[in-house]
């Protein structure tokens, strides 16, 4: 590998000479005309970002009585329609995109429309922002809701103007019938009774997609101009009356790291420190912590440097990167690891032993860390009520509020996270381990307010990074050349084994997998015979914490095997487009049709793939010399909720730097309704960018049982000056279900861009990122 400072990109990217060597249930969903209550707010000294649509971030109050059709949105006597969003606002509009999906089906008036992020409850289910879950789970969910209000105002109208509902339109805020018109709010001053069972509630009829004006059009984003205007609140900005600040002092490692001795003389002469907290964690998160406390953020800061703490080392202080993917190795070669999934006919053994030829690769990314640009933050105290408060951006709530009632020793419905917008995610918010020291300290303060900011380099330390991984991808031909049989094995730290142990599934060996760790690697060609193995290393999850980084496994494991689907089709002398589509038969498993998601399976993702093909001119572009076009295809995130996607990028390589310029991708994807266009196309475009980032630039290392590169100096992502200046996206009109977008755009990029090198120079790289250094290593072994 090429020196540490340098190894995300070449020393020419930097102006140096040249190189030297990431189920809901129904049950709450029963309509309530007298669900009112009081808004869920914050202090009035407090600022909150439950409304990103105002400057304060205080949600909208009701003018007048309101009517509540479900529990996820309210009419109010003015015709306001205000929708209730419990999934986070990290930059993606998600707040639009659900409102819009409920106001087309209630009819309301968009101008009408405002969101509220809602603050921790049973009654909203499952709280969680990831997988590209959010507009995919919200659809026929939200519709319910909107058809639920929709109906009782059609009711409501027609009771009073004695006429029969189904005479009864609404829309734009507005019902008719004949010459009677009302508008929301005149039906919701006249009283609204209705109510509807469980059973009800699913019956009700749906809007069909044709009438529909929201979804699909390009309306105003609901929480924009804060955005822009510098109005809007996050994590960072949360403030309560009588806080005080903490500094983290990290323990050097992430497990078993114990205390010895605290050292503040020279601290204490900092103006506003007041002391050193060494926190005891029950639960386990945050072993080792000490908090700086001090009356401003820059005493506590200041204070921190000067705080000598002495500590013993946990497990994993000797460990690194190459001890991580020597464990991945071993346990690839062990054939009796891993849970094995169910892909039908599994018993390959037979089918290689008597294979005319095999084909066998192996494949590894390194660590891979979030750098989301807002750092780790969060501020908790006892409110008076004595219920504990947690102010913080965070993807997954109802993670973390189990893990904070561990630490701090409480029951149920005594924590309570309170919602701000989220200064970048990427899964790395999924993980609410960040608030656990700040809940200790509080603690340890009795309940006073504590605002924890983490430096970037202690949030780097603090990171739950992508784990080194390691794929082994072997397939079995006939004598024709015809492909018999697959057998793949992905190992890795799993991140649902560390952050949510209760989502692992069971194989049909009976052993556990991680399905967010294989995703990806369960693909729709058909190869005859398929064993599919998911390997947990467990090296690297007692040594630090696995997270889900933007596009999770599917980051990794679409790398292998896009990238050995076009290795397979070279080795048999096939073209390697041509061996993609005879292999996405669409036959058996593979037809789909499985759940509302999947209809048409394996032929939707050749469409795709024809389609991109086709507007790149794949088969037919005449490229300069050290140019090439390279292609892949994935399903985004898993076969449960696929997204077809297809690319092809084309690059340009500079053989004496080693560098890869990405000058063009093309995207072609079938996500089933778009609910949001622009969105979809803003989620691809920088999914797309984030996959030339992880495929060239990004990556780290473990030395000593922490992450090497722990700010932007060493740690080089996609600059300005390494964007590609065109990114085509193309989404395929459908009537299908509409499935997620946050993260399908990132899986393509890596495999096509090998592929493209693989076109242009015949050099094969099979570790990610893909560095000018090792590029040029690998360009001159094979000279």
């Amino acid at each position: 590998m090429a020196d540490t400072k340098f190894q995300s990109g070449g020393k020419r990217r930097f102006g140096i000479g040249k190189a030297e060597t990431m189920e809901l249930t129904r049950r709450g969903f029963l309509i309530s005309a007298g669900l009112a209550g009081a808004a869920f707010g914050f202090p009035r000294s407090g600022l909150a970002a439950m409304d990103p649509a105002t400057a304060d971030g205080l949600p909208v109050q009701a003018a007048g009585a309101r009517f509540d059709p479900t529990i996820w949105y309210w009419i109010d006597e003015a015709g306001k329609v205000n929708v209730h969003i419990k999934q986070a606002e990290m930059g993606q509009h998600v707040g639009t995109a659900i409102a819009r999906i409920l106001a087309d089906e209630l009819g309301a008036n968009w101008a009408d429309v405002s969101i509220e992020h809602v603050d921790t409850d049973a009654k909203w289910g499952f709280m969680m922002t990831g997988g590209s879950w959010s507009v995919s789970q919200s659809w026929p969910l939200y519709r319910q809701a909107g058809a639920a209000g929709r109906v009782a105002l059609a009711d409501k109208a027609a009771e009073l103007w004695g006429v029969d509902s189904s005479t009864v339109t609404i829309t734009n805020g507005v019902a008719t019938s004949g010459d009677n018109t009302a508008t929301f709010g005149e039906l919701v001053a006249a009283g609204i009774t209705r109510t509807f069972t469980a059973d009800e509630l699913t019956a009700l009829p749906l809007r069909p997609l044709s009438e529909l004006t929201l979804v699909g059009k390009d309306v105003e984003a609901l929480d924009i101009a804060t955005k822009v205007n510098g109005q809007a609140i996050y994590g960072i900005d949360a403030k309560i009356d009588g806080m005080v600040y903490g500094a983290p002092l990290m323990p050097p490692t992430r497990y078993g790291a114990e205390i010895t001795a605290i050292d503040d003389t020279e601290a204490k002469a900092v103006r506003g420190y007041q002391q050193t907290l060494k926190l005891d964690d029950p639960s386990g998160i945050a072993p080792g912590f000490a908090v700086v406390i001090a009356d401003t953020m820059w005493a506590a800061k200041k204070a921190a440097k000067l705080v000598k703490v002495t500590w013993t080392p946990g497990f994993g202080a000797d460990l690194g990167e190459d001890d991580f993917q020597a464990e991945n190795a071993r346990l690839i070669a062990d054939p009796a690891s891993g849970g094995v999934l169910d892909t039908g006919n599994s018993d390959v053994d037979p089918v290689f032993a008597s294979a005319a030829n095999v084909f066998e690769q192996t494949y590894s990314t390194a660590t891979v860390l979030h750098f989301q640009m807002e750092p780790l933050n969060a501020l908790a105290f006892r409110n008076d009520d004595g219920i504990w408060e947690v102010h913080t951006g965070n993807q997954a709530q109802s993670l973390t509020v189990p893990w904070l009632q561990a630490a701090l020793g409480v029951g149920d419905g005594q924590v309570i996270m309170r919602s701000y917008m989220l200064g970048g995610g990427f899964g790395r918010r999924l993980s609410g381990d960040y608030a656990i020291p700040a809940a200790l300290a509080s603690q340890q303060l009795d309940g006073r307010p504590v605002k924890l900011v983490f430096s970037r380099e202690d949030d780097v330390a603090f990171d739950g990074p992508r784990a080194p991984s390691m794929s082994q991808l072997r397939m079995a031909f006939d004598a024709d050349n015809k492909v018999v049989a697959m057998d793949s094995a992905y190992a890795a730290g799993w991140p649902t084994k560390a952050n949510m142990p209760a989502g692992l599934a069971t194989g049909t060996n009976g052993e556990p997998y991680d399905p967010f760790a294989v995703d990806g690697g369960d693909h729709w060609y058909e190869t005859g015979a398929q064993r599919l193995r998911a390997i947990s290393n467990d090296l690297a999850v007692q040594t630090f914490r696995p997270g889900w980084l933007r596009s999770v496994g599917p980051g990794w494991t679409n790398f292998s095997l896009e990238s050995f689907m076009d290795e397979a089709a070279h080795h048999i002398g096939a073209d390697p487009l041509q061996f993609r589509l005879d292999h996405l038969t669409a036959e058996g498993r593979n037809a789909g049709g499985n759940s509302p998601l999947d209809v048409g399976g394996a032929t939707r993702q050749a469409n795709v793939l024809r389609r991109v093909a086709e507007i790149s001119d794949y088969a037919n572009a005449s490229l300069p010399e050290g140019s090439a076009l390279g292609l892949a295809t994935t399903f985004g995130q898993s076969r449960g909720m696929p997204t077809w996607v297809a690319a092809v990028v084309q690059i340009a390589v500079d053989k004496e730097w080693g560098e890869i310029k990405v000058e063009k991708i093309w995207m072609v994807v079938d996500c089933g309704v778009v609910v949001d266009p622009d969105g979809a196309r803003a989620q691809l475009e920088g999914g797309a960018l984030w996959g030339v980032s992880m495929a060239l630039y990004e990556g780290t290392g473990f030395e000593n049982g922490m992450v090497r590169d722990r700010n932007l100096a060493s740690y080089t992502p996609l600059r300005l000056i390494d964007t590609p200046p065109e990114v085509h996206i193309e989404l395929v009109e459908s009537t299908e279900a509409p499935v997620g977008l946050g993260e399908p755009g990132v899986t393509v990029i890596a495999p096509a861009i090998a592929n493209a090198l693989f076109n242009a120079t015949g050099v094969r790289m099979r570790h990610l990122p893909m560095t000018a250094d090792d590029v040029v290593a690998a360009i001159e072994a094979e000279a």
